[in-house]
């Protein structure tokens, strides 16, 4: 298989920031959110719900492509040794998860969503374009992790101990993808009351999903599951990104955040916000900045200029 590239750096986010504060017809992205004085359609929408229909509506599976660069970018998931274990979080149809899984033959995938459907594709397509060998290595369970937070068969105590000292603990059980219930006391492929935490957290595109007032828990919960010293990957859509001038002043549902004509909705970040969200909930920084990358649109030959956030964060030890 052909390996992937990874670029960052085509273009300059601050010679990207002049230009759109400068222009005019982009004014009301830049004006602080009035919410309406009565509730909205978009206001009471069902994130998940919304989420599900989506992937539904993309079941051949063609819309997502496996994201091979992203073992470039977080090449700790490589170099990392026997039995470390990823929990990857909003999975989608394994487009994450599958070049992880081929990356390492050592590693473990945990990977949940919000859609039972999805889930049961994400595993088609690992059992489609992998061995095995690789399979047996690949863990799905259902969860929407911005309400009820993970379940408890995933998180070491140690972590939870800390966590709930300092708020009321989001940990629950829910319901595995096939129907099934893991049991607090056997959680899958191991002995004893849970797996001890995972050494990465995933966040590939999932946070801008979450209603911008459910990041902060969200993100704790993700602290609480990691291991001391593992580390959470994130990747998500950066301020100013090409999708983010696309929508209208309608579509707005908050500051930088928006709502699409299907239900689903999208956060975008500027690395203050990052940094502010992240260090509240413990973490360390390693790396943060804007990945701005230009392609070009094959059908009309239009340039793009894509902006991402990509950062590394560890829980301390």
């Amino acid at each position: 298989m052909e390996a992937a590239e990874y670029f960052s750096k085509d273009f300059e986010w601050e010679e990207l920031k002049a230009e759109v504060e400068n222009d005019s017809s982009f004014r009301f992205h830049l004006l602080p959110f009035q919410p309406p004085n009565r509730p909205s359609q978009t206001a009471t929408e069902d994130d998940s719900a919304a989420w599900k229909r989506f992937h539904i509506r993309h079941s051949s599976g063609k819309f997502f492509k496996e994201r091979r660069y992203l073992l470039k970018e977080f090449p700790e998931l490589v170099s990392r040794g026997e039995c470390s274990k990823v929990l990857e979080v909003g999975c989608g149809n394994g487009s994450t998860a599958l070049p992880i899984l081929r990356g390492n033959e050592h590693i473990i995938v945990y990977a949940c969503d919000c859609s039972s459907e999805t889930l049961e594709r994400a595993e088609g397509i690992i059992d489609a374009a992998t061995s095995a060998s690789v399979r047996h290595r690949f863990h799905t369970f259902y969860c929407d992790f911005s309400i009820v937070g993970f379940p408890k068969w995933l998180a070491c105590h140690t972590c939870q101990e800390v966590f709930l000292q300092k708020q009321q603990s989001f940990l629950s059980d829910v319901k595995e993808s096939n129907g099934s219930y893991f049991n607090d006391s056997c959680p899958p492929e191991e002995s004893g009351c849970c797996i001890g935490g995972v050494d990465f957290v995933t966040l590939i595109f999932t946070l801008s999903a979450v209603p911008f007032q459910r990041m902060p828990t969200s993100i704790k919960e993700c602290f609480s599951v990691l291991k001391p010293g593992g580390m959470l990957l994130f990747r998500d859509y950066g301020l100013y990104d090409m999708t983010m001038l696309r929508f209208e002043s309608d579509q707005r549902v908050g500051f930088r955040e928006y709502m699409r004509s299907d239900g689903t909705r999208s956060y975008f970040f500027c690395l203050d916000t990052i940094r502010d969200l992240f260090a509240g909930a413990g973490f360390i920084e390693l790396e943060l900045e804007y990945c701005c990358v230009k392609s070009v649109n094959r059908r009309n030959q239009k340039s793009m200029r894509r902006v991402w956030v990509h950062g590394k964060f560890q829980k301390p030890m």
